[in-house]
């Protein structure tokens, strides 16, 4: 860790500030003040690198002695983010779950929509529309950022994109700026206009994903477990592909189902 200009320390948990940041844990807060909180040395790292304009940090410099603690306190120095130190007790008021890192960020929620996305030829593009569970939804973009999946559109959100359970469980790779949130219509149209092929996960379909042709520009569709795709994609230019189930369980759960498909379409493509 390098050595910083000494910050003011914060040592009261009923300070604006901490109070403030506090209350991001809920989505409401997140929606109201147009921020939200980043808890983690390895996810503060990858959204500063991603751009991600981090407008303030809280260190516990009692917990935050492992190389990612040191990695983070050095990106927020390179960034320039406001820091404070903060004791113990302050930060068990700010940090979610059980993470003990020492490193707390708080910041302004990105506005990226479908004019955003950089495509290259024969892309792969994954929609995940309605996914309820912030889980579900972090798993899903973590085996989309390793499978290579070029751009992933959240439509139709149920959860808000920067949950704290979504950071956590996509390791940081929901701040990749390939990620956008959209309607599920004017992601239907953007598909369509782009000449992408669309392939629906149904597990009422007759065909096997493993025999649809997934090797040009393709546009992979998942929906929620609870209620599934809306009727928006059982159109007649929409393939609805099938994973074989051969025991007594119906369906996978839809972040399995997501990692099978995108790496279906990675073989197909030779990668």
């Amino acid at each position: 860790m390098k050595n910083m200009t000494e910050p003011l320390r914060i040592t009261s948990r009923q300070n604006p500030r901490i109070k403030d940041a506090a209350r991001l844990r809920t989505g409401r807060e997140r929606k109201r003040q147009q921020r939200f909180i980043i808890d983690g040395a390895r996810e503060v790292v990858r959204a500063i690198a991603a751009g991600i304009q981090c407008k303030e940090a809280f260190i516990c410099t009692e917990l935050c002695d492992t190389s990612e603690g040191g990695m983070a306190v050095d990106a927020i120095q390179l960034a320039d983010v406001e820091a404070f130190f903060v004791t113990p007790d302050v930060y068990a008021k700010l940090a979610f779950g059980d993470r003990l890192d020492g490193v707390i960020a708080i910041a302004a929620t990105p506005r990226r929509g479908l004019g955003d996305l950089q495509l290259p030829p024969r892309p792969l593009v994954a929609v995940l529309e309605g996914i309820e569970k912030p889980g579900n939804l972090g798993a899903i973009l973590r085996s989309a950022d390793a499978a290579g999946v070029d751009a992933v559109i959240v439509a139709d959100a149920r959860t808000d994109l920067y949950n704290p359970n979504i950071i956590r469980a996509s390791m940081g790779t929901v701040f990749r700026e390939n990620i956008c949130e959209a309607t599920s219509a004017a992601t239907l149209a953007w598909l369509q206009s782009l000449g992408l092929s669309i392939v629906a996960a149904r597990p009422d379909a007759t065909r096997s994903y493993t025999e649809v042709d997934l090797c040009g520009g393709v546009a992979v569709v998942l929906g929620s477990e609870a209620d599934g795709l809306s009727d928006g994609w059982r159109g007649a230019e929409i393939m609805p592909v099938r994973i074989p189930m051969h025991g007594t369980a119906d369906s996978l759960n839809v972040s399995t189902t997501a990692a099978v498909l995108f790496y279906e379409a990675i073989r197909q493509r030779g990668h």
